[in-house]
């Protein structure tokens, strides 16, 4: 349940970041730290170090295991915060929600399980030019693996995907089409909800890297209708090491296990085993107990700030900050589509990206570098 009502939230700058520890230190001497590298991984605020800090200090223990006060308490926690993120991205049932260690294993996960009982020879796996290396990489290996092409939409001048150039890249081959909601190098905001309904009409399943979607607006994931939508925690305020795979029921159920181990078993014998239900059947092993719990702590803390106003901040953050680069000599802007997030990628004539980052550094502002 979340502890904010309409009329109660608010969105007030300096008051979120006065909640935000790390916002205090110096990077350097008389450098206080700017931090514009949330894109990689964000900041926490206290309300996320508290919850974590807590399981461990009051609720260690592990779940679903043991009929402990410790394990009770725990395993409610960790199931309080798969409610959180079926809430966070309006899925219908709470089977939908699985966790994993984020963004990139849940990419696998539906790769090596999906993938390799759908994909066979000859099928063509659709992907933009725009994706993270997490959602390049699993695809090559299936097709590797299974006989099949990867075939690739390219992007605009500005960084953009078109409809028109997504659509003439499908083909009755099409098995699976995978595209970032918003690109994580560039910010291009990506037209999903077409792109969902194209492939769809051509039969083709949709998965959606939402790693940086769910941070830069809403998502509700019954409207956009993808079979498969999945994120990383630590993008979204809370701890590293847990992620959410968002899989339709129907398409989760029909899925084989990913890893074998505790908790996804229903029975197990020497002759064989039988699996637990959804969505136990993918998590295996002793999960991120703390992680997940976390996570549900970032999920409410958002849910305290009026969402509009700030996503209106962070629209007034990139126009200034486009328009400021774009007055230094020698800057150039990459990724100028006309939707996109607040997400600034640029090149300095003459300076190596490495150089630059090391500059910045020195005066207290942690940007990230490379290609």
């Amino acid at each position: 349940m979340n502890l904010a009502t309409e009329t109660t939230k608010s969105f007030d700058i300096e008051s979120i970041r006065r909640q935000f520890p790390a916002l205090r230190q110096e990077a350097h001497p008389k450098k206080p730290l700017v931090y514009l590298d949330s894109a990689a991984t964000a900041l926490k605020p206290q309300a996320v170090i508290d919850a974590v800090t807590s399981v461990y200090a009051e609720d260690c223990a592990n779940i679903h295991r043991a009929v402990h006060v410790l394990s009770q308490r725990a395993t409610a926690r960790y199931e309080g915060a798969r409610d959180r993120v079926r809430d966070f991205l309006g899925a219908a049932k709470r089977e939908e929600i699985v966790f994993t260690r984020g963004t990139t294993e849940s990419i696998n996960l539906v790769a090596q399980t999906w993938g390799r009982a759908n994909v066979g020879e000859g099928d063509e796996i659709l992907l933009t030019e725009l994706e993270h290396h997490s959602n390049i990489v699993p695809w090559q290996l299936l097709a590797a693996e299974r006989g099949a092409k990867v075939v690739v939409v390219p992007m605009t001048d500005a960084g953009g995907i078109t409809v028109e150039a997504f659509a003439a890249k499908l083909s009755p081959r099409t098995k699976i089409a995978a595209f970032a909601h918003v690109s994580n190098s560039l910010g291009t905001v990506l037209p999903v909800a077409q792109l969902v309904k194209l492939a769809h009409d051509a039969g083709a399943v949709v998965l959606v890297d939402g790693a940086q979607g769910v941070v830069h607006g809403r998502v509700d994931v019954r409207a956009l209708d993808a079979e498969f939508y999945v994120f990383s925690g630590h993008k979204l305020y809370a701890p590293t090491g847990i992620g959410v795979l968002y899989g339709k029921e129907s398409l989760l159920d029909a899925m084989p296990p990913w890893q074998g181990g505790g908790d996804m078993i229903d029975r197990v014998s020497f002759d064989g085993s039988t699996w637990n239900d959804l969505p136990y059947k993918f998590e295996a092993g002793t999960p991120a107990i703390a992680q997940a719990i976390g996570l549900g702590a970032a999920l409410e803390w958002l849910g305290t700030f009026d969402l509009d106003a700030a996503l209106a901040h962070e629209h007034e953050v990139l126009v200034h900050g486009t328009k400021l680069l774009s007055e230094i000599d020698g800057l150039k802007l990459v990724g100028t589509a006309k939707h996109k997030s607040s997400v600034l990628a640029f090149l300095l004539d003459g300076i190596h990206p490495t150089d630059a980052g090391s500059i910045l550094d020195a005066e207290g502002i942690a940007v990230r570098t490379g290609h």
